[in-house]
């Protein structure tokens, strides 16, 4: 059987369930997929005012926010907006911070579930879609079965659906356009879509790939396609891989034991023996992004050439059926267990690497219904929609820009490898690309509703519409919530205006949303950044320091006292009555930085010196800059916060302040 496909696997695995009966339920909005895009469109979308019905294949809430992914990927936190970023002040809340963007799965889930709870959201979980009726561009109702089959089935019928899978299975069964794979570059003039043969997570020169190094007619190793490379920029229908992203610990108490797993071959490891006789072990950093959790966890994630992707064994993923799907989540599985119990115990790995490597195990208050392995695959892309707007490199790096901007993106253009080849007799990856150096950008609102005069009453905020590197910048967890809350309230307010999806203003539903942007009615926040000039008085001897990954927002400013230099920066919010705030400062990680600081809050009427210790300031995994609390203030028309060289023994970083009103 041929390893990168689901053919020959037996008949009885791929037969459809059936559908018992049928139970029908009606609701304004249904939205299928409880992902962290599913979640916020719901609560969204009831917040509004309207009936909603979530129907998800598995049995948790959260999709990769709670299945593993910790540590957030997000180029700019300033584009993290709404509901999203409350999400993660509430993850700062669990763990007493103002806010915080690594956690530990179970806490992602709780947190979720809250949302659903507050909103009294109806949510049927373990029910996968089968069909989906349209009439005259109108998605009438959908029929799922249950993943089990031993319960009745559901027939939904909505006013409006939301696709927040990441598969897109409700837009296909709908009939919306839509692509997978990498298109070749020559589609919309760009350079790093199709194959791509460059450096990142490659192996070394010189590993062999031959079951019998140097002899061809031996056969090749497992993992490896007897395919040629095709030119750069091919375009063609491979998927960049999937993996787990694998929550370990290593605190005895609570810790399950890494056992061989039921399906373990060794043989499936052999390149990797073989990558580390070119590349000699030095760590278990080697071959993982080993990235330290709360509570004593993880966040593993790929790294290398050899590692927890699974080159070339999803293709079939995207238009597989549920049952085809779950053997090659299977696979994944096994062959991820397999890697870890693997580098544990083959007595060909150093012995100083098993040792470490025997140092963890999975945590016991983790995944306990699935025997604490993470339930959710990381499905980096799947299905794309071709919608009126297809976003595109071009859009990531600013060559073009939109007119109906509903969120930003910020992270770098990201594909994983996508297969593994011979190249002059060594074994290379092909597909990785990770090309960033550009500041954050807007996401259009027609490229997550299908093209005008397919479906009207549909929108897909996760299986949006983007080329296949377009994609890789903007599948991020933060950024799926951002526009799942867009598609939430374009769902209720295209029923409220009878109107299709595609003719709801954008630009009226970003007004609310600035206005309201947790749903609930409470007070926005003032946020002034360094570039807000009719908020910011500068004076003295400032200097930007362009830095859209550290910064908040696009940059910011460095005042250096090393040099002598004197310098001032004022942030007046626009306070128009008096009342009580939260005030903190953004303070970028940078080289030289002071060890602590005087920050000058004025409320209006008089002047408070506030001591800010710099290198208290804890900046953890990913993070390259964090809230600083400079205290509660009851404050007035007038006010300020005053950032400059008082009590700085090093580089002073001026970038954003938050004023947050008290409720």
């Amino acid at each position: 059987m041929n390893f990168r496909s689901l053919t020959g696997i037996a008949c009885v695995c791929l037969m459809p369930l059936p559908m018992i009966a049928a139970e029908a339920r009606e609701a304004d909005v249904c939205v299928y997929g409880a992902t962290s895009a599913g979640v916020i469109a719901a609560y969204t979308a009831k917040m509004d005012g309207k009936s909603v019905i979530v129907v998800d294949p598995g049995y948790h809430p959260g999709g990769m926010s709670s299945g593993g992914l910790g540590l957030t990927d997000i180029g700019n936190k300033y584009v993290v907006t709404g509901l999203a970023r409350d999400f993660y002040r509430r993850v700062g809340a669990h763990y007493g911070k103002f806010e915080q963007w690594i956690f530990e799965p179970h806490v992602a889930e709780e947190i979720f579930n809250d949302y659903i709870d507050r909103a009294k959201i109806d949510i049927e979980y373990g029910y996968y879609i089968d069909d989906a009726y349209v009439e005259n561009g109108v998605v009438m109702s959908i029929d799922a079965v249950a993943a089990d089959g031993s319960r009745e089935g559901l027939h939904v019928a909505a006013k409006m659906f939301i696709d927040c899978s990441y598969e897109g299975d409700l837009m296909a069964k709908a009939g919306v356009s839509y692509t997978v794979g990498r298109e070749d570059n020559s589609v919309y003039g760009e350079t790093y879509n199709g194959v791509q043969m460059l450096d990142g997570h490659q192996f070394p020169d010189g590993v062999d790939p031959y079951k019998e190094p140097g002899n061809p007619d031996s056969g090749l190793l497992w993992g490896i396609s007897g395919e040629p490379v095709a030119a750069n920029g091919t375009g063609d229908k491979k998927i960049q891989a999937y993996n787990y992203r694998i929550a370990l610990t290593d605190d005895p108490d609570n810790m399950v034991p890494i056992t061989r797993p039921a399906g373990y071959d060794s043989t499936r490891y052999e390149l990797l023996l073989r990558q580390k006789e070119v590349q000699p072990w030095k760590s278990l950093d080697d071959i993982f992004i080993w990235s330290r959790m709360p509570g004593g966890k993880t966040d593993i994630n790929n790294r290398n050439g050899f590692s927890t992707d699974m080159i070339g064994m999803n293709w079939d993923y995207p238009e597989a059926s549920y049952q085809e799907r779950r053997e090659i989540i299977r696979r994944h599985e096994e062959y991820t267990k397999g890697l870890l119990y693997f580098v544990g115990h083959d007595s060909r790995v150093p012995e100083f690497i098993r040792k470490d490597m025997l140092r963890w195990g999975y945590p016991k208050d983790e995944y306990t219904d699935n025997g604490n392995w993470s339930p959710q695959l990381y499905v980096r892309e799947a299905r794309r929609m071709v919608g009126d707007v297809v976003m595109t490199q071009h859009h990531c790096q600013g060559r073009a820009t939109v007119s109906d901007p509903v969120g930003m993106a910020a992270y770098t253009m990201d594909s994983h490898n996508c297969d593994r080849h011979v190249v002059d007799g060594m074994v290379k990856n092909e597909g990785n690309v990770e090309v960033g150096g550009f500041p954050p950008y807007p996401i259009s609102y027609r490229a997550i509703v299908p093209k005008r005069g397919e479906v009207e009453n549909l929108l897909v905020p996760v299986c949006l519409s983007a080329s296949h590197i377009a994609y890789g910048s903007i599948r991020m967890e933060p950024v799926f919530m951002v526009l799942g809350q867009v598609a939430g309230l374009a769902a209720s307010r295209a029923i409220d205006g009878s109107e299709a999806v595609q003719d709801v203003d954008s630009s009226l539903l970003m007004e609310y949303l600035e206005e309201n942007p947790l749903m609930d009615g409470s007070a926005p926040e003032i946020l002034v950044d360094n570039l807000d000039s009719d908020c910011v008085e500068k004076t003295g001897a400032w200097e930007p320091y362009n830095d859209s990954y550290r910064a908040y927002g696009p940059d910011f400013n460095v005042g250096n006292v090393l040099k002598g230099n004197k310098f001032s920066m004022k942030f007046k919010p626009a306070v128009g009555e008096k009342g009580e705030y939260d005030v903190y400062m953004y303070v970028p990680k940078i080289d030289n930085e002071t060890s602590s600081m005087t920050v000058v809050v004025n409320n209006g009427v008089e002047a408070v010196d506030c001591k800010v210790d710099i290198h208290s300031v804890a900046v953890v995994g990913q993070t390259l800059g964090e809230w600083v609390a400079l205290g509660r203030f009851v404050l007035s028309p007038g006010c300020y916060v005053e950032i400059s060289d008082k009590g700085a023994d090093g580089i002073v970083a001026a970038d954003a302040v938050l004023f947050k009103p008290v409720e």
